[in-house]
C-alpha cells in the first residue's frame, strides 16, 4: 500500500477546505448581519440617551447659566461617546464569541476529521516533521518543536480571521 504524497493529500482536502472556507464565510457574514443590526440597535439607544442627556443639560443650562449648562454638556457628551464606545466593544466582542462557537462546532461534523488532518499537516509544515502535536480543548491542534510552537486551534483561528476582517467590522459603526 503506498502513501499518498503530501500534493495529492492536499489536491484532495482542497474541495473540504473549500467547503469549510464557504461555510465559514457564510457564517461569518451571517454573525457580521446579525451584529450590524445590534450594534445599529444599540447606537441608536445610546444616540437617543444622549440627546435625552442633552436635552436635560440644555434645561439645566437655561436655569442655572451657561456655564454650568457648559459643563453639564461637556459630560454628556463625554457619557454619550463612552456609552456609543461600550455599546461598539459589546458587539465586536459578540462577534468574536459567535464566531469562536460557531468555529468550534465545527469539532461535531463529518469534515473535522480531515480538518484536523490537514491542520497537523501544517503543523508539521511550519514546525517540521519532529513536531509534537496535541489536540487543543476547542479543537484543532497545538504543536511544540524545541524553541517554538504554534497554536491552529479552532478558538484562535476564528479570532485571526475576525481580527483580519477587522477593517470591514470596523464599517459597522459608520452612520
Amino acid at each position: 500500500m503506498t502513501t499518498p504524497a503530501p500534493e495529492q493529500t492536499t489536491d484532495a482536502l482542497s474541495p473540504v477546505r473549500a467547503g469549510l472556507l464557504r461555510a465559514a464565510h457564510a457564517d461569518v457574514e451571517t454573525l457580521l448581519a446579525q451584529a450590524e443590526r445590534e450594534a445599529a440597535a444599540r447606537l441608536d439607544q445610546a444616540r437617543a440617551e444622549a440627546r435625552a442627556i442633552l436635552d436635560e443639560a440644555r434645561r439645566q443650562g437655561e436655569a442655572d447659566g451657561s456655564d454650568a449648562a457648559r459643563d453639564l454638556l461637556v459630560r454628556a457628551r463625554r457619557d454619550a461617546r463612552s456609552r456609543t464606545l461600550a455599546a461598539r466593544r459589546e458587539a465586536y466582542q459578540q462577534l468574536r464569541h459567535e464566531t469562536a462557537e460557531r468555529v468550534r462546532a465545527l469539532r461535531g461534523t463529518n469534515g473535522y476529521a480531515s480538518l484536523r488532518a490537514w491542520l497537523e499537516q501544517r503543523a508539521r509544515v511550519l514546525l517540521g516533521s519532529a513536531a509534537e502535536i496535541s489536540e487543543h480543548p476547542d479543537g484543532g491542534v497545538v504543536a511544540r518543536a524545541p524553541g517554538r510552537w504554534v497554536d491552529l486551534s479552532l478558538t484562535t483561528l476564528a479570532d485571526r480571521a475576525v481580527d483580519r476582517m477587522r477593517g470591514e467590522v470596523r464599517s459597522l459603526w459608520k452612520p
